[in-house]
């Protein structure tokens, strides 16, 4: 989870998610709609398997995959092994 430091120096944390993450997410809710979509019609066979794969199998790996490396913010270590010795 992500940490972020606000003007009065509070600390706000939130998800820690990428586009990629944003992404998996997206398709996971469409899966969601359209499976209760054909439950709605009367399809007891496809919308069961619909639902499952998108609430037990799409929206978990959304939350779960790590962010790609290019959006992971750099830190510079020397920097700040600098200045926690300081």
């Amino acid at each position: 989870m992500a940490t972020k430091k606000t003007k009065k120096g509070t600390v706000v944390a939130g998800p820690d998610f990428g586009r990629r993450n944003y992404i998996i997410l997206a398709i996971g809710v469409f899966l969601i709609i359209v499976g209760f979509l054909f439950l709605a019609g009367g399809d007891t066979t496809i919308s069961p398997i619909l639902l499952v794969i998108g609430y037990c199998v799409v929206i978990p790996l959304g939350i779960l995959i790590p962010k790609d490396k290019d959006e992971l913010p750099h830190v510079d270590l020397e920097k700040d092994s600098a200045a926690s010795h300081a």
